[in-house]
């Protein structure tokens, strides 16, 4: 069950964070953030070996007592959320490294967290 969903960018800054239900939307920010520390520290820990595997799966980043946070995990729902960011990259109109502000790419999440739910 999918009630938060944020693309990062490469240099580990949100592009895109969306969640439900509307009213935890500041905890999930957070959780978010405090998920990248972990993911710079695992990254870190594996140096050199995780760049050249191309390693997506780094296992559970962060545990609460509601939450668990995974990051990037292969499966039916990524490849769909991963085709949709593909969509809003090619777009003309949008300049690498801002915010996802797409009305297609924010359907298709919510779509997705609804189906999930």
């Amino acid at each position: 069950m999918a009630v938060c969903i944020a693309v990062i960018a490469k240099e580990n800054y949100p592009l895109y964070i969306r969640s439900t239900p509307t009213e935890n939307e500041l905890k999930f920010h957070y959780m978010v953030h405090t998920s990248l520390d972990v993911v710079d520290e695992k990254i870190s820990a594996m140096g050199k070996a995780l760049v050249d595997q191309r390693e997506l799966y780094l296992g559970l980043l962060y545990p609460t007592e509601d939450y668990k946070v995974y990051p990037s995990v292969p499966s039916r729902m990524f490849r769909k959320l991963h085709n949709s960011y593909t969509d809003v990259m090619c777009n003309p109109f949008y300049n690498p490294g801002d915010r996802i502000q797409s009305r297609a790419f924010d359907n298709m999440v919510m779509s997705m967290m609804i189906q999930v739910c």
